[in-house]
């Protein structure tokens, strides 16, 4: 596996060889709380970098799930759907949302390491 990379909008990444395994970051789980719903989107969609790739619920709000690159679908993490809370247990782990294979890996030249952002979230945390 590679480093880890991440969006603005607090989702992370990591490459397998064609393969993106994406979820939300700890401290998007710290914003916001107990997650209690996760829509995630269907085996063989195409996707759009930017563009929407689900829904994320807590008790305080709802959040959508951000495309960092754009791909194909391959795998969601059922495992999430049925026990939403183990996102909030291991945010950057075992509770990734999805995998998608990439359609264009110049798209991860965008996206912030590790280090440049936990600096972004100092700068904006919220």
């Amino acid at each position: 596996m590679s480093e880890k990379k991440f969006s603005k909008q607090h989702e992370w990444l990591t490459v397998d060889g064609e393969i993106a395994t994406i979820g939300i970051t700890k401290h998007a789980t710290e914003m916001l709380g107990d997650i209690v719903f996760v829509e995630l989107p269907e085996k063989g969609k195409n996707v759009e970098k930017d563009g929407h790739a689900g829904v994320v619920e807590s008790t305080k709000a709802a959040s959508d799930i951000y495309i960092p690159i754009s791909g194909e679908i391959t795998e969601g993490n059922q495992s999430i759907v049925d026990n939403p809370s183990a996102v909030n247990k291991d945010p950057e782990g075992g509770a990734w949302f999805f995998k998608m294979k990439i359609k264009n890996k110049s798209d991860l030249d965008s996206l912030m390491s590790k280090a440049d952002y936990d600096k972004f979230v100092t700068e904006n945390p919220n």
